[in-house]
């Protein structure tokens, strides 16, 4: 059997999130801006 016993840092996991994260929030608030134009 193999054992794999690499671990992830905290750093790696923050670093990962904020890689996935920032260009989400970005892309969501940006829709929820151009969506609000057309209710004006």
């Amino acid at each position: 059997m193999q054992s794999n016993d690499s671990q992830t840092t905290k750093a790696q996991l923050v670093m990962a999130w904020g890689f996935v994260g920032i260009p989400l929030l970005w892309g969501i608030s940006q829709t929820l801006l151009n969506a609000l134009q057309l209710f004006k």
